[in-house]
C-alpha cells in the first residue's frame, strides 16, 4: 500500500505553515481589527514592498492649497499658487524569533506536538509583538529605544501641541503627581478639539455616513472614570452607548467600552506609562491614553525570499536529526504616520493613573 505525507522540511507543508502563522498571529491581536488597505483605516497597510525591493515605504501628504484665487478678469498668470506636499518613511526589517526541542526523547514525554506548539507559540509572540509595538509609536513612549519593539522604526515622543495634560498648564508627565490628575471626560473633549482644528486636520474615521475617531484607555484610567463623583462622566458614556445594532458589524465598535461624543473608547493594558522629558525614563504611575483617526499609523511588509509572502517559515534538524527547530520571520515595518515631523492622526492625553490596587 502505498501512503502519500507530508513531514519536516517538506516545501508544500513549509508554505502552508508559513501562510497560517500569519492568519493566525493576526487573528490573535488586539490590532487585527483596526488594520486595513483603505485609507479610512486606522492603521493603513500599505504592501509595495511585498512583491519588490527595497526597504521603505514613502507616503506623501498634499496640504490644502490656500490662496485667494482672483475674481473676474483680473489676470490668473503669475498668481499660481505651489503645491506644499511632504513625506514620511516606513522603514521595514526582517525580525525572527524560534524554537528548539530539546530531542525527541522528550518530545516522546508529553502528548502533544512539538511543531504545532511551536507555530502556536510563534504566532503568540508574533501578536503580542505587533500590539507592543503599535502602542509603542502611538503612544509616543520613547523611553523604549529597542527598534525590534519599533517595528524597525524609531519611536519618537508626541509632537508639538499633539499632548495634552489632565493638569492643565502642565507641559510634562512628571509634572502629574498628585490628586486632582486623575483621568476625566474633559481631557477627550479637550483631545477633540485639537483634532478637529489641527493643521492637518485629523481626519475621522467615516462609518455609515458618520464620523468617528478611537480612544485608547489604559484600565487604570479606566477604573478612575468609572468611579469618579463628578457630574457625568462614566454614566455619560453609558448613556451614548452603541444603540439598535447599526453599528455591531464593523470592528471598530467590537469589544469597545461605549461612546462619547463620537469618540469610541477602547481598552487595553498595552497603553503606554508616561515618560520623563528630561531624563527619557518610564514614569509608571503616569498613563498615556490616546485619541486616533484614519491613518494614525502604517504597516507594511516585506517579500519572503525570492516569492511574494509576507512571512518566513524555516524547519531545521539538528544533532544529527534528534533535534527540531523551527522558525517564523518577517520582513516587515510598524510607526505613527508623521508628516513634516507633526504626528498625523494622534493626540496622547497624558494621566496621573497610578495602580488602584497598590
Amino acid at each position: 500500500m502505498a501512503l502519500t505525507g507530508y513531514g519536516v522540511n517538506h516545501p508544500l507543508a513549509v508554505k502552508v505553515w508559513a501562510n497560517g502563522i500569519e492568519r493566525e498571529a493576526l487573528k490573535r491581536t488586539y490590532i487585527g481589527k483596526f488594520i486595513g488597505k483603505s485609507k479610512n483605516s486606522l492603521i493603513y497597510r500599505k504592501d509595495e514592498l511585498s512583491k519588490g525591493p527595497g526597504d521603505r515605504i514613502r507616503c506623501g501628504l498634499r496640504m490644502q492649497l490656500s490662496g485667494d484665487g482672483v475674481e473676474g478678469d483680473a489676470t490668473l498668470e503669475g498668481n499660481e499658487e505651489a503645491l506644499t506636499t511632504f513625506n514620511d518613511d516606513l522603514i521595514i526589517n526582517q525580525l525572527r524569533h524560534a524554537v528548539r526541542s530539546e530531542g525527541k526523547m522528550s518530545e516522546q514525554r508529553v502528548p502533544f506536538s512539538v511543531r504545532e506548539e511551536s507555530r502556536d507559540g510563534l504566532a503568540d509572540w508574533w501578536s503580542d509583538r505587533w500590539d507592543t509595538v503599535f502602542f509603542n509609536h502611538i503612544c509616543g513612549n520613547n523611553a523604549v529605544t529597542d527598534t525590534k519593539f519599533g517595528g524597525g522604526n524609531t519611536i519618537v515622543a508626541p509632537s508639538a501641541g499633539r499632548q495634552l495634560w489632565t493638569e492643565v498648564g502642565t507641559s510634562a508627565d512628571e509634572g502629574l503627581d498628585s490628586t486632582g490628575d486623575e483621568m476625566e471626560l474633559t481631557i477627550l473633549d479637550r483631545a477633540l478639539t485639537v483634532a478637529k482644528t489641527a493643521t492637518p486636520l485629523i481626519r475621522p474615521i467615516r462609518y455609515q455616513g458618520g464620523d468617528y475617531f478611537i480612544v485608547f484607555l489604559h484600565p487604570f484610567q479606566v477604573y478612575q472614570l468609572r468611579t469618579t463623583t463628578s457630574t457625568g462622566q462614566w454614566l455619560d458614556i453609558q448613556k451614548a452607548a452603541m444603540s439598535g445594532g447599526k453599528v455591531a458589524d464593523n470592528p471598530i465598535f467590537t469589544g469597545a467600552l461605549g461612546m462619547y461624543n463620537n469618540m469610541i473608547l477602547h481598552e487595553s493594558t498595552r497603553v503606554t506609562t508616561g515618560v520623563n522629558s528630561s531624563t527619557g525614563a518610564a514614569i509608571a504611575n503616569v498613563r498615556r491614553a490616546v485619541l486616533c483617526g484614519a491613518q494614525s499609523a502604517t504597516m507594511g511588509f516585506g517579500r519572503e525570499g525570492s516569492r511574494p509572502g509576507n512571512f518566513d517559515w524555516k524547519e531545521e534538524l539538528f544533532d544529527y536529526g534528534n533535534q527540531l527547530g523551527v522558525s517564523a520571520g518577517a520582513i516587515y515595518g510598524l510607526k505613527k504616520a508623521q508628516y513634516n515631523s507633526v504626528d498625523f492622526g494622534t493626540v496622547v492625553m497624558s494621566s496621573w493613573s497610578p495602580d488602584p490596587s497598590a
